[in-house]
């Protein structure tokens, strides 16, 4: 059984890190650790959605995500050159980067 959640979060306001943050998460270029520990905290799909500087991150989740599981060292350096792109939205708590959202429609829905 999965579920799904969304994200948010804004990058800097700059034509060229936009590009470069593109560039590194392109087909094969976000590094295989990553992509591995992202998978084992219980992700089987994700996707991250851009207008402008906003991002909208898009995951299906199993039902015990995230799971407590060992990150490895390369996962804080990602998330620190990830920081030189991204900013906190301004309701963000401190340190926080990816803002989880709320659903308020769902078109099937009549009651």
């Amino acid at each position: 059984m999965t579920r799904r959640i969304c994200f948010a979060l804004d990058l800097v306001d700059d034509a060229a890190l936009i590009a470069e943050y593109e560039a590194r998460h392109a087909p094969g270029a976000v590094w295989p650790v990553v992509r591995a520990h992202i998978e084992a905290q219980g992700v089987s799909a994700m996707e991250i959605w851009r207008t402008g500087d906003r991002m909208v991150m898009i995951a299906e989740v199993a039902e015990d995500y995230p799971r407590a599981i060992p990150e490895p060292p390369e996962i804080a350096e990602w998330e620190a050159l990830m920081w030189r792109f991204q900013r906190a939205l301004p309701h963000a708590a401190t340190g926080e980067k990816w803002v989880p959202m709320q659903r308020i429609f769902a078109l099937g829905e009549t009651a």
